[in-house]
């Protein structure tokens, strides 16, 4: 189990609320790393284990490490022909991530499961796979061969040895189903942490946004800079996280579809803000992949989400919706921070 300070995006502090305010906690360990749920008022405890069932629930249906999850099944009928039946959450959530891949292509594709298995990633024996074993992997990469009709319920991958992995959208989904269990239990102030998914729900309860803060990818008991966040998720990916050495090289878990390597895109880390849990999730992957530049211009295109961009140059790049409640902490870390505007 990772430690919680292991994080890349950590609550800086919690609540301490007033007199007679309830407040509760869960802390559990779910797709693949430490979460916690904190919920308060009326209620909280009951709201509290709901929103943690829900992840858990998610878990179960999108690991492909469980073998009788949706997306084992999915994958195991891979190239003959089947139409695999899905329930609303897991072809709600495959639509989405071929829509990611459309949109910025070379940059996102969950078929990238058997490079992830090339490399080791999916288990311990993590290491540099030979031209040829790289080469077969990737010629099953490809989010054109993953067919999926939400209408019907149903996902069918074309060829033999495809595989999907969620891993890269699969906490902002959950992040989403547990702020609805929590709004639907009454819960309007809370705050979950779903490894490196930090998703605010209202205010705190004296009226003041939550603060969090993104870690330093060298050292990720230190803090870069603050964030005020209210009803947003703020995502973060990099490289320091998952990751082995071979050789005196580092190694680490996100691929670059196009290459099959570890993406090489000059970033240590990417954190998305957005109301868009799923969105947020999905972009921070992407854009670590994608690189600072092609990650501004494709946030110029849009308004429905902010940036943290750390470079491999010790350069903090933030994008200026997140000015205002925004704290930069990284100067002693040898960090030099600008605010980039449309």
């Amino acid at each position: 189990m990772k430690r919680l300070i292991s994080f890349l995006l950590a609550p800086l502090f919690f609540l301490l609320p007033g007199c007679g305010a309830q407040e509760a906690e869960e802390q559990f360990f779910s797709m693949d790393t430490v979460m916690s749920i904190h919920a308060y008022g009326s209620g909280a405890a009951e709201a509290a284990a709901a929103a943690r069932r829900e992840v858990e629930a998610l878990d179960s249906q999108l690991s492909r490490t469980k073998a009788d999850s949706l997306i084992s099944q999915l994958n195991a009928h891979a190239g003959d022909g089947t139409d695999v039946a899905l329930d609303t959450d897991t072809a709600r959530l495959l639509a989405f991530s071929k829509s990611i891949s459309q949109l910025l292509p070379g940059d996102f594709d969950i078929t990238i499961a058997p490079v992830m298995d090339a490399w080791g990633f999916t288990g311990e024996d993590r290491h540099v796979p030979d031209s040829e074993t790289l080469s077969a992997a990737m010629a099953l990469v490809g989010s054109e061969g993953l067919s999926v009709d939400e209408a019907a319920g149903t996902a069918r991958l074309e060829r033999a040895g495809m595989a999907v992995d969620l891993g890269a959208v699969a906490k902002g989904y959950a992040a989403a189903k547990a702020e609805e269990a929590l709004r639907e239990a009454g819960i309007t102030s809370a705050l979950l942490d779903l490894g490196r998914n930090i998703t605010a729900i209202g205010p705190k309860t004296d009226g003041t946004a939550w603060r969090v803060g993104v870690a330093d990818p060298e050292n990720d008991s230190q803090y870069l800079c603050i964030l005020s966040l209210e009803d947003q998720t703020a995502s973060t990916s990099g490289g320091y996280e998952r990751y082995f050495e071979e050789n005196g090289v580092r190694y680490h878990h996100i691929i670059d579809p196009e290459t099959g390597y570890p993406a090489d895109s000059g970033l240590k880390s990417v954190t998305v803000i957005s109301a868009d849990h799923l969105l947020a999730d999905a972009l921070s992957t992407a854009l670590f992949v994608a690189g600072p530049e092609e990650a501004l211009e494709f946030w110029r295109s849009r308004d429905d989400f902010e940036l943290v961009l750390c470079t491999g140059e010790n350069q903090l790049l933030v994008t200026e919706g997140l000015e205002a409640g925004f704290t930069f902490t990284g100067e002693e870390l040898g960090y030099d921070c600008q605010i980039i505007r449309r």
